[in-house]
């Protein structure tokens, strides 16, 4: 006879022999007791969670000749007709490869007779996902109303693609994956049935593996069989299974997180050494940093599948770190994993991403940081400044401006520079009558400093732009009309603006706004200036023909063009180089 994988050999023959799923199995059994089965049951979960398994023990009981509670009983002849897969009353179908509506309708033919031997027929439709939508509307009706000697099982990893209409017409049941520590005392169990040891290191590997599947498991569990040891050891599993080593993980792990850039680099060598699938070992990584971050989480170690030895060592580590640290290592491990999907060099990228994060240091929560920079606050001294040469205080002189004898208007704020207070200015000559100010300082009784006023000059050529940015923030209309002007000139106390197009300083020349520019030319330049507008008085036409424009005015009505000044306006802008001649077409 030839050999029978575990994953048959081992199959669940009872209720009491299923693995997890204890919900499940007692709301079977119960309906089972009170004669309450539904006429289409759904099982759905992820791959080897038991799914039919649990349809084909159903089909058993339903089946079963003993009265007792404890059916199946695995002993009648209708149970082992069913274990030994003879039964004519029992119909397994793979949606997969009998998807199609015929199908569909040669088994509403089938299920017309009543059952040969057994009191039920039942069909048991796998991957059921996988019918047409032809096919499902074809089992509709007799799914709602089938007959009264017709049960039907269905099972599916993807319950999201089956109809609604058809799931309305099943009890549904979902099994979840199976716990590491029901699948570590199962493994363990028929390991020792099947006459071979294994340390409970690489028992703990192979359920890593298995993922929450009781089938992957016991494929794994059949292949270090096979490897011919009758003790199993850990590093037979790591080099069978073509696991990374949990040695060389933990030495990756310490090293990312206590910034040794040996320790990555060699721990990386080792692992390409084995030829291991970069993707899967990432993987493997990242559950590192979850099962530390989760150790860092009050209540959440319940969420860490690993063997109670693996776990407290997951918890000493995960206390030198904080959640902050990990969850950046783990966000940054992740990033990583979406690199090498479309790198071209993963073992490069591999490498300079782990540097990467390396380098990217420990993360200290903001609060903590915030609490230390209030500390260092309250240990600074008063932020009073004095000198060494200068009295503990010195009461500030009061400047009253003088009042300009032209103008009867006060004079601006005026930026002065403190000179050394032992040795006072010496300079009596008289400032411009633009500049004078009175210094009436406040009577001290050690001393009366003075203090010299020297305005900060500014040259109308140079400091232009400036000045037409200073204007911007205060009237962009007003900056925009400056800068029509072709040509600036300083006369004396005079601001000549040269416009040869009048209407370009229309507004400019108001005299509401003409006041406003005076301002701002004085508070900018910190010298009172005349601002005159020279304007040409006639249009030049002699450049150009009657019907043609100049250059020049070409030049002018384009920049004064309402959609290019709202254009200027919208974006912010200024208008930049014009160009009018043939080449510029």
């Amino acid at each position: 006879m030839s050999y029978l994988v575990l994953a048959r050999k081992s199959r669940p023959q009872t209720f009491d022999q299923v693995v997890g799923q204890r919900s499940v199995v007692k709301t079977l059994q119960n309906s089972l007791i009170r004669n309450r089965v539904a006429h289409a049951i759904l099982f759905s979960g992820v791959r080897g969670v038991g799914k039919t398994t649990l349809a084909r023990l159903m089909a058993k009981a339903i089946n079963c000749q003993e009265t007792e509670s404890t059916r199946p009983c695995d002993k009648c002849i209708s149970c082992r007709e069913i274990a030994a897969g003879a039964s004519l009353d029992l119909h397994e179908i793979d949606g997969a490869s009998n998807r199609g509506i015929q199908e569909i309708r040669e088994l509403k033919e089938k299920i017309r007779f009543l059952p040969t031997s057994s009191p039920y027929k039942i069909i048991i439709i796998d991957e059921v996902h996988m019918l047409t939508t032809e096919a499902f509307n074809a089992l509709l009706k007799t799914l709602e109303e089938p007959p009264g000697h017709v049960y039907f099982m269905f099972a599916t990893t993807e319950i999201h693609k089956i109809p609604v209409t058809i799931l309305s017409r099943c009890q549904q049941y979902e099994l979840k994956r199976i716990s590491a520590e029901e699948l570590y005392d199962h493994f363990d169990k028929l390991t020792k049935s099947e006459g071979f040891e294994i340390e409970p290191a690489a028992l703990s590997l192979i359920v890593r593996e298995a993922g929450g599947s009781v089938r992957d498991g016991l494929s794994l569990l059949d292949q270090m069989f096979s490897f011919g040891e009758k003790t199993i050891a850990t590093q037979d599993v790591i080099e069978v299974l073509g696991l990374v080593d949990r040695e060389v993980l933990m030495q990756l792990t310490r090293g990312l997180l206590d910034q040794k850039h040996t320790d990555v680099l060699q721990a990386l060598q080792q692992i390409f050494d084995y030829g291991l699938d970069i993707k899967r070992f990432l993987v493997d990584l990242m559950g590192h940093f979850r099962s530390l971050l989760l150790c860092k989480i009050d209540g959440c170690t319940n969420l860490i599948e690993l063997p109670a030895e693996e776990l407290v060592e997951f918890q000493k580590l995960a206390e030198k770190y904080s959640p902050e640290t990990l969850h950046q290592k783990l966000n940054l491990l992740m990033t990583t994993a979406e690199k090498i999907r479309h790198s071209n060099q993963p073992r490069l990228t591999l490498e300079t991403s782990f540097l990467s994060i390396i380098e990217a240091g420990n993360v200290a929560d903001v609060s903590m940081l915030l609490g230390k920079l209030d500390e260092v606050l309250q240990g600074l001294p008063d932020q009073t400044i004095t000198s060494a040469s200068e009295p503990a205080s010195i009461p500030a002189p009061a400047i009253t401006p003088t009042k300009s004898e032209s103008t009867k208007e006060s004079l601006p704020k005026i930026a002065c520079e403190n000179t050394h207070l032992e040795n006072p200015p010496t300079d009596t000559s008289e400032p411009p009558p633009s500049e004078k100010t009175t210094i009436s300082s406040v009577e001290n009784t050690e001393n009366t400093p003075s203090i010299a006023i020297k305005p900060h000059a500014k040259d109308v050529r140079k400091d232009w732009l400036d000045f037409i940015a200073y204007v911007k923030n205060r009237k962009v209309w007003m900056a925009q009309d400056l800068q029509r002007a072709d040509t600036i000139k300083q006369e004396k106390e005079e601001l000549h603006l040269t416009y040869s197009d009048p209407a370009n300083c229309a507004v400019l020349r108001q005299q509401i706004n003409q006041k406003l520019l005076a301002e701002f030319t004085l508070d900018f330049f910190q010298k009172p200036l005349k601002v005159c507008f020279i304007v040409p008085e006639v249009d030049d036409s002699s450049e150009g023909s009657n019907t043609e424009l100049s250059p020049h005015r070409k030049r002018q009505e384009l920049a004064n063009d309402p959609l290019v000044i709202m254009t200027a306006e919208v974006f912010n802008g200024q208008v930049g180089d014009i160009r009018v001649g043939p080449n510029s077409r």
